[in-house]
């Protein structure tokens, strides 16, 4: 594959990443737009983790998904109290606020002749891992399709467990679980934690790829698209938030077609799947129909 190719696939994978985080705080019936909040602090946890620090790449994962889980749940502790509206507010002050922050954030420091580190507003540059460890870009695809299909897998088996039964019985009725002995605002923060971890994984692998990050990349923007991707693509599977980051990158982004009205496009599309299939096209009553036709 060219190296055009392989650069659409993998910012399809990466904002996958984000959109199986928003999608899980939909399950647990919250609407966030803030989960690109989690994605910066993954990008420049990972970033300063290789670049400033020079840890190992795998070290700086880890960091970065623990740095992500731990703000979700913090966060996710008093913003818990609120609901609805209040809580989309709040996540999206949030992620206003960690942009902020990171708009003054500087920690730099001299790494084999050159400056690198976060520098403000000016952003982070030379994030040089995948580089300096001769790693090619279809290789660094491989490796973050294979990190999606860990996080895929693991919801896909927590689906066939009680855990993800819990959180959409939350989710669908908060009061009538809570009377069934489940403790309703443990397990919202719970997923806001997981959500929040996923998001940072899929940033510090970002920023490995881009080599460049600055403030101005996590917007309101990328948390309304991650929001739509589960709502067009369905809230009935994991791989119906990918297939809302299919329709908008891999076909409205990539089609000559819709070059200059891809906005237009996607917020049509959005309106138009909310209208006639509210819980998306892979909701939960077509994917009961495709798990009965492959049983027989």
């Amino acid at each position: 594959m060219d190296v055009y190719t392989i650069t659409v696939l993998a910012n399809i994978a990466l904002f996958s990443f984000l959109a199986i985080s928003a999608w899980l705080l939909l399950l647990v019936g919250e609407i966030s737009f803030g989960q690109q909040a989690y994605f910066a602090i993954g990008a420049y946890t990972g970033g300063v983790s290789t670049a400033v620090l020079q840890l190992p790449f795998g070290i700086a994962l880890l960091m970065a998904i623990a740095a992500g889980g731990l703000f979700a749940g913090l966060v996710a502790i008093p913003a818990m109290r609120l609901s609805g509206l209040h809580f989309s507010i709040a996540s999206l002050a949030f992620a206003e606020l960690v942009r902020s922050v990171l708009n003054v954030f500087q920690y730099q420091r001299w790494v084999d002749g050159y400056l690198t580190g976060p520098d403000g507003v000016n952003g982070f540059r030379d994030i040089r891992w995948i580089y300096d460890a001769g790693i090619d870009p279809g290789t660094y695809f491989l490796m973050i399709l294979g990190c999606l299909s860990v996080v895929m897998l693991g919801v896909v088996m927590a689906s066939y467990g009680r855990g993800m039964t819990i959180v959409r019985s939350v989710g669908e009725n908060r009061r009538l679980a809570a009377a069934q002995g489940m403790n309703a605002t443990r397990v919202r923060i719970i997923t806001a934690s997981v959500a929040g971890a996923i998001a940072a994984l899929g940033g510090t692998l970002y920023a490995h790829m881009a080599t460049y990050i600055e403030p101005a990349q996590f917007g309101l923007m990328i948390g309304v698209h991650s929001l739509a991707y589960g709502l067009i693509g369905g809230m009935g599977t994991v791989f119906g938030p990918l297939l809302g980051v299919l329709i908008d990158i891999g076909a409205l982004e990539t089609l000559r077609i819709f070059s200059g009205y891809r906005m237009i496009f996607f917020g049509g599309l959005v309106a138009l799947v909310l209208i006639m299939r509210p819980r998306g096209i892979l909701d939960e009553a077509t994917v009961a129909k495709v798990q009965r036709w492959l049983r027989g």
